[in-house]
């Protein structure tokens, strides 16, 4: 089963509009977006899709609105289609829409799709870094940065579920789906990443009370922290509210930084996450502050290190 990653996440919402601002602004393109909802692409095409709470098409939600509806992965091929049908069919109802995708129920009643991946191939500017030691990467004479860089989500990374019981959702997504547990964090549950992927981990499930079952976050990868920074600057600048970060995890190694949002989680900008195969050996630690993050920024109104000028007169 080559799972690729995720294509795309589907939320049922109360505020359409507050939705879409948000997503715009996170710097999602919108495709198709009207009063019902509509499509908001990175630039591989993966995507957020939002639609009323009401609309009879989306799957059952598992608590009030606004919140995630389905989980929708990308494959590589119609042969793994028809391999995940096979293998889900067993034991739980799988149907196909009119679109080819197929969709279903994990261990934990979180709605799953899976469809040939909408990934499409896109160009976007490195990070190009000079450091003493090595030669350098950018040219001579060329900024690193400018006042209008670009800083674009590029493609989805992975979303967050609270769940009442993560063994049970680690065993699903490892036994029936094929995912990798990369790392764990005792007391709260493992990183995963399906076979189609390197990147650290697509889903990240946390052991929490019933009640709270359903998104934590998710994100998408940016190009590099600076990125990260700047976008989650612009972000800020319009109205949206920090929720933890800036900062780079430990587990993962990927930069962050998340905000709250109207649809019913939080929204995350991340960046340069490790890679692994499978001769990657999981680590187990207690999810604790230093475990979790290697660093964490607090913004400060002041631009020096001394803080500004006085004021005159």
């Amino acid at each position: 089963m080559n799972i690729i990653g995720l294509d795309a996440l589907i939320f049922g919402v109360d505020d359409i509009q507050a939705c879409t601002d948000c997503l715009r602004d996170y710097g999602l393109h919108p495709v198709g977006v009207d009063a019902n909802g509509g499509r908001f692409e990175a630039l591989d095409g993966t995507a957020i899709i939002i639609r009323r709470a009401d609309d009879a098409t989306l799957p059952a939600a598992m608590g009030p609105a606004p919140s995630i509806r389905e989980t929708v992965y990308g494959v590589a091929s119609a042969a793994d289609l028809d391999a995940i049908e096979d293998e889900l069919a067993r034991d739980r109802l799988v149907t196909r829409d009119e679109q080819g995708v197929l969709h279903s129920v994990d261990d934990l009643g979180f709605a799953i799709g899976f469809q040939l991946t909408v990934r499409k191939p896109f160009t976007a500017p490195n990070d190009l870094s000079n450091a003493p030691g090595h030669a350098p990467q950018r040219p001579l004479n060329q900024p690193g940065i400018t006042l209008d860089m670009a800083a674009v989500p590029r493609t989805l990374s992975h979303v967050v579920y609270f769940v009442p019981d993560a063994a049970k959702g680690e065993a699903f997504y490892a036994n029936r789906l094929g995912f990798k547990t990369t790392d764990t964090f005792i007391g709260a549950g493992p990183f995963m990443r399906p076979a189609g992927s390197d990147d650290h981990h697509c889903l990240f499930m946390i052991q929490t009370p019933p009640h709270m079952k359903g998104c934590e976050h998710f994100t998408f990868h940016m190009g590099s922290g600076t990125e990260v920074l700047l976008a989650g600057r612009r972000f800020e600048q319009k109205g949206w509210t920090s929720f933890w970060g800036p900062g780079r995890h430990l587990f993962g190694s990927n930069w962050f930084w998340y905000f709250n949002s109207p649809l019913g989680c939080h929204i995350e900008y991340d960046a340069d996450m490790d890679k692994h195969d499978d001769e990657w050996e999981a680590r187990v630690a207690p999810m604790s502050a230093d475990n979790s993050q290697l660093f964490l920024f607090t913004s400060k109104e002041k631009w020096a290190p001394g803080g500004p000028p006085p004021k005159q007169g």
